[in-house]
């Protein structure tokens, strides 16, 4: 019995976590109690365990509560310890610097991608953001993985992905997708037609590894009006060639 407490409590602490990490800049323990659906009495024991050691922090005026950087220095650790982000960091940001454009490199994570590092060099600021989580299927940095895995691979991320649609361009037919990333292959680069995002496109390359497989890719977004179909292809050539340069520094081709 003792076993199962401790495992449900541990659930329970990830489950608010989970929460917290959607209200970056706090929120008030009655609204993670209803978003959780636990009990507010549990929800504040659990809350005054995390304050105590230090991964989350309560606000004096209002009581919202947020997560420290004491999450992110754990998250950090993980990420500095991959080559690909060492490696592939000062190629990105020369590319944010020639295409005055957001640059963001993306890992993959079961059937989605989390965001590891973002450089900007335009005026424009994106939304997205370090950590943030995004499906496989309606991102290009997603469709780009995608394009390099096997057919039953790809079958199965779609059948236990929560395919829908964010916006009136995502694609949301699997066969419709197949079509697309046979394109995407033949290319070299995936685009994203503001299929995850209202009024921003992406081209996005794959960085494949001595397999073929891709388990990382970065992506170049701008605002919808200012992606034609002529800048994209010359940001396209741009992208495959910091993808080979970035290649070349892995010790792969």
């Amino acid at each position: 019995m003792a076993e199962k407490t401790g495992v449900q409590s541990v659930e329970r602490i990830f489950q608010l976590i989970e929460q917290l990490a959607a209200h970056p800049t706090g929120v008030s323990l009655q609204k993670l109690a209803g978003e959780t659906g636990l009990a507010k009495s549990t929800v504040h024991r659990l809350l005054a365990s995390l304050v105590g050691l230090g991964y989350v922090a309560q606000n004096d005026e209002n009581g919202h509560y947020r997560l420290t950087l004491k999450m992110f220095e754990l998250s950090s650790g993980i990420v500095d310890s991959m080559d690909i982000m060492g490696v592939a960091k000062a190629h990105l940001e020369r590319l944010s610097q020639r295409t005055g454009e957001a640059v963001h490199l993306v890992i993959r994570d079961g059937r989605d991608i989390v965001y590891i590092y973002k450089t900007e060099s335009g005026p424009m600021r994106m939304s997205s953001r370090v950590g943030l989580r995004s499906p496989l299927y309606c991102t290009g940095v997603g469709k780009a993985i995608l394009a390099t895995l096997p057919g039953d691979e790809l079958e199965d991320i779609w059948t236990h992905s929560n395919v829908q649609k964010l916006t009136d361009r995502t694609i949301t037919d699997l066969e419709e997708l197949r079509s697309q990333l046979v394109e995407v292959h033949a290319n070299g680069y995936a685009i994203d037609d503001e299929e995850n995002e209202v009024g921003v496109r992406c081209v996005a390359v794959a960085i494949p590894g001595a397999d073929g497989r891709a388990e990382s890719a970065f992506s170049i977004s701008g605002l919808a009006p200012y992606m034609t179909p002529e800048r994209i292809r010359r940001i396209a050539t741009l992208a495959l060639d910091a993808r080979t340069d970035i290649l070349a520094d892995l010790g792969l081709r």
